[in-house]
């Protein structure tokens, strides 16, 4: 058996005793793991440091430097999502529904642990704790494998985590790190049928693809984020502007950034200088169509842009004719992730959010809303773009599964 199934089958005998640890007990583990990273600061920031030092050495972008980067900050609000765990419902053992039948059986369907998952990410070494804290919470072991980029910052992060666990005598193993960041281990757990039960990609595209494509066992796509805000002409502008330059710049480099610009032709003369200026002033790049580049300065956009998650400061622009042309746009480049409307035409939302396909849908807000944190679930696994099982920010309840539990009373099937 190679090394990453070695790794697979430790958590696979590792996740009954969580699966039978009472909610005090996961908690108490949860509690372990915040304390640790509150303690471990030193430890984490040098390793990072490390990290750091590769990624300028091999000239990552600005912005994918940013997403590896921990600081004290950033640790404390790490280790505050993992609190914010235990202040939440326990969703394993909740009814989901149950009746009485008329030959007196109890039927009862209710929550329960997948049992093994496995995470492939890149970049962000929060995610370690993120998804080692959800995976405990809803009652999960869980594999992870990070990319090279954080190799040393999750090796401190998981390292922490497992002496965590077994400080409360639970088995280090529920938590499990993936040492060896070669595509080939990739591939090896997507092919782990028996050992792991559902199995996560949170990165790029090509990662997400690459996936998807190989895996023999269960897959929620996440993610993958060309997001796109349209001002409609019923717009406020100041509103617009605002909601504009904090969905493209106030994070770039994570999937619910915006990528793409709409803007009714209607509003475009007097709107897009406005707002070309306010994203310039925060360092965003500019590409588009012919209006775009007259009224907003921006260079010609490439083909491509319309379809690529900069995750970067650049911003794609076009003019659109309406609605109508807005939600074509979305339909033919957008990646079911979060989209946006900008409108004071109550009518417009609605159809906006009726017939825009996506995991979110945003009314005169910024698309960096869509996350678990923010929307009360605690730290999030990922954000599925699919339809089956879990869409939108992944939390507690989207880990588990369910099972059907009945009770009689000697009764027979005739």
């Amino acid at each position: 058996m190679s090394a990453v199934l070695q790794v697979c089958a430790a958590a696979k005998a590792a996740a009954p005793h969580l699966a039978r640890a009472s909610t005090r007990r996961k908690d108490a583990a949860l509690e372990a793991i915040a304390a640790a990273l509150d303690r471990g600061h030193d430890e984490i920031l040098a390793a990072n440091a490390r990290d750091l030092d590769a990624a300028r050495e091999d000239g990552l972008s600005p912005a994918l430097q940013d997403r590896l980067t921990l600081t004290p900050e950033r640790l404390h609000g790490i280790a505050g999502a993992v609190r914010d765990l235990v202040r939440l419902a326990d969703p394993v053992g909740e009814v989901v529904r149950g009746s009485t039948l008329p030959n007196g059986l109890e039927l009862r369907q209710v929550r329960v642990p997948l049992g093994v998952i496995a995470m492939v990410y890149e970049g962000r070494p929060n995610v370690t704790v993120d998804a080692a804290g959800l995976a405990l919470k809803s009652g999960n072991a869980c594999v992870l494998r990070g990319s090279s980029t954080a190799i040393h910052s999750n090796t401190a992060l998981a390292g922490l985590v497992r002496g965590a666990l077994e400080s409360v005598d639970l088995p280090a193993d529920l938590v499990c790190l993936v040492s060896d960041t070669d595509r080939g281990s990739v591939k090896e757990l997507t092919r782990a049928r028996g050992l792991v039960d559902l199995l996560i990609p949170r990165g790029g595209a090509g990662l997400i693809q690459a996936v998807v494509q190989d895996a023999q066992v269960p897959v929620v796509e996440t993610g993958v984020g060309n997001c796109h805000v349209y001002v409609d002409v019923a717009a406020d502008p100041a509103k617009a502007r605002a909601i504009v330059v904090n969905a493209k710049a106030q994070r770039p480099s994570v999937c619910n950034a915006a990528e793409t610009l709409l803007v009714h032709a209607g509003i475009a003369e007097s709107f897009l200088p406005a707002v070309a200026r306010d994203l310039r002033d925060a360092g965003v790049e500019l590409v588009g169509d012919a209006q775009a580049q007259r009224l907003a300065g921006a260079e010609p956009a490439a083909p491509a842009d319309w379809d690529t998650e900069f995750g970067d400061f650049k911003l794609a622009v076009r003019v659109v004719d309406g609605l109508d042309d807005a939600i074509a746009h979305i339909a033919a480049h957008g990646t079911m992730h979060t989209e946006a409307i900008v409108t004071e035409d109550r009518g417009a939302a609605r159809r906006f959010c009726a017939e825009v396909d996506a995991a979110a849908v945003v009314v005169n807000a910024s698309t960096r809303f869509t996350d678990g944190g923010e929307f009360g679930f605690g730290a999030e696994i990922g954000i599925s773009t699919q339809k089956l099982h879990a869409r939108g920010p992944m939390g507690l309840r989207e880990l588990t599964t369910t099972k059907y539990v009945v009770e009689g009373d000697g009764q027979v099937r005739g």
